[in-house]
């Protein structure tokens, strides 16, 4: 099993640039293999843009792997994409973890130029096109159904090779197929369930089988949200009042968490570990930067030492 953390990225009057450099040195302290971000693009949450936090999220670390679960790539433009990815990688050094989908029928296309009918085309496209910007070769040429490169050089590279771990988000079968076929890695979603996690995995194994892909190599993961407090109801209103300021009246977002004293989150986490997770990306749902930071003590103290 390897422990992920959440980086805080809600943005208040100002850049908390002090807290969050201490947070993320402790998490290196306390042993966690990474620390994540999400993308927001639009909405009413202040959360900063993780591709540029992980920037400077680089600069104050050293072991901690950075990632972010997951970029709505169909939304963004892949080339400058790829760059940004490139320049992500080789600033931490090689450090980088990417999560990628194509993001579904709620999504504010047309806020971003993107036809809904075709945008997981021009996500697979594109997805595509920025491994062929990541490859070693120096000049790239790329006749795709919505882009043309011809002779285009592309540097400098990313450090990882052939590119960062690509890690996909996914549920339905279709997405689990490609996540299986472009991707390294899954990432369960914070937004699901334990039981709907199970089953993803279970298609995703299927999945693997099939494509002749080897499982050992391709790691499962599930962003949890929680929260730890020795009041039970407490926690849990902690926990459902973090959910709806990122995903608001979001149907069903309520049965997703885990919260409750130390005991009930291992609880909680054995289950997600027994429905077929490797990583668990711990995701606290405080309302500002010194509760996650409170919340990630507790988490290595009283949580994970129950779980290894």
């Amino acid at each position: 099993m390897k422990y992920s953390i959440s980086i805080p990225q809600l943005d208040g009057d100002s850049f908390d640039a002090d807290g969050l450099r201490t947070y993320l040195t402790r998490a290196e302290e306390l042993g966690f293999e990474g620390g994540w971000k999400m993308e927001q693009a639009i909405g009413p949450t202040p959360f900063l843009a993780p591709m540029e936090l992980l920037a400077w999220a680089a600069a104050g670390t050293t072991t901690l792997r950075l990632g972010v679960a997951v970029m709505i790539t169909s939304l963004h433009d892949p080339l400058q994409l790829a760059a940004t990815v490139t320049a992500v990688d080789r600033l931490s050094h090689g450090r980088l973890d990417l999560g990628v989908a194509p993001g579904g029928g709620r999504r504010k296309f047309e806020a971003f130029g993107v036809d809904p009918a075709t945008f997981i085309s021009s996500f697979t496209e594109g997805l595509q096109l920025m491994k062929a910007a990541w490859s070693d070769e120096p000049r790239v040429t790329f006749h795709g159904r919505f882009r043309e490169v011809d002779d285009l050089p592309i540097s400098p590279k990313p450090v990882q090779r052939p590119h960062p771990p690509i890690w996909f988000g996914a549920n339905a079968a279709a997405a689990i197929a490609r996540a299986v076929r472009h991707g390294d890695a899954f990432m369960g979603a914070g937004s699901s369930t334990t039981e709907a996690f199970a089953t993803a995995v279970q298609n995703l194994r299927t999945e693997l089988a099939e494509q002749n892909k080897d499982a050992a190599t391709f790691r499962i993961g599930k962003r949890v949200y929680l929260i730890v407090d020795d009041d039970a109801d407490r926690a849990r209103e902690r926990v459902l009042a973090g959910l709806r300021r990122i995903y608001g009246s979001m149907p069903g977002v309520d049965a997703v968490p885990v919260s409750g004293t130390p005991a009930d989150v291992v609880r909680g986490l054995r289950e997600v570990i027994d429905a077929g997770a490797q990583t668990l990306l711990l995701n606290p749902t405080g309302a500002n930067l010194a509760e996650d930071r409170e919340q990630m003590e507790r988490l290595a103290a009283e949580v994970i030492p129950q779980l290894t």
